[in-house]
């Protein structure tokens, strides 16, 4: 199934800006369990990278403003933009607070075509919470995900040599990864060609 997903990025520090003031312009960093979970732009210049531990961090940025992790406060900042989508399409899920998915066939006959149902739900979320955001559309919420983070559109029956093409770390797991790093294997396809045994 054809999967529109919206993504937006750096979320949790725009949730922090959007309820407590945090300027997400500046250099920010969301921690739980004393590592960084999310970063600004101007934080990531500086060197500041996710599971960072806080001291590194700081090292790295001195004036790095940390904001500690907050689930609540990231999905109720969330719940205008899911509304902003809703204004324009229907069956919206929401993946975790900045990301949110719905099927792509109804909004692209709707406006016309995938394209243009993308651009038209940036545009409603950039008018309605003046937020960036961007939209991927591929099939299935994974190979969405990626197409989002990349903003692109995955043509129909695309989608696997798009995930083939994609680099080992886009599974989210730093372990796997490793091990197949030092297996040989640098795409996501060349795992999956990897016998099961």
């Amino acid at each position: 199934m054809r999967t529109l997903l919206v993504w937006c990025p750096d979320w949790p520090v725009i949730a922090a800006e959007i309820v407590d003031g945090v300027p997400a312009t500046a250099p920010v960093a969301v921690l739980h369990a004393n590592r960084v979970v999310a970063c600004s732009e101007a934080a990531r210049v500086e060197g500041v990278r996710r599971g960072l531990r806080k001291r590194e961090a700081q090292s790295r940025c001195p004036r790095l403003t940390i904001v500690n992790h907050d689930p609540g406060r990231d999905a109720r900042a969330f719940e205008p933009v899911v509304a902003a989508v809703e204004s324009v399409a229907t069956g919206v899920e929401v993946v975790r607070p900045g990301v949110c998915a719905l099927a792509a066939r109804g909004p692209s006959r709707h406006f016309g075509g995938e394209e243009q149902a993308a651009e038209r739900i940036v545009e409603q979320i950039a008018q309605d919470c003046a937020v960036e955001s961007q939209v991927g559309i591929a099939d299935g919420v994974f190979a969405a995900t990626l197409a989002a983070r990349a903003g692109r559109i995955v043509p129909p029956g695309g989608t696997p040599q798009f995930l083939a093409d994609q680099p080992i770390e886009a599974l989210g797991r730093p372990r796997l990864a490793d091990l197949l790093r030092r297996l040989g294997g640098r795409t996501l396809g060349e795992f999956a060609a990897l016998a099961p045994g």
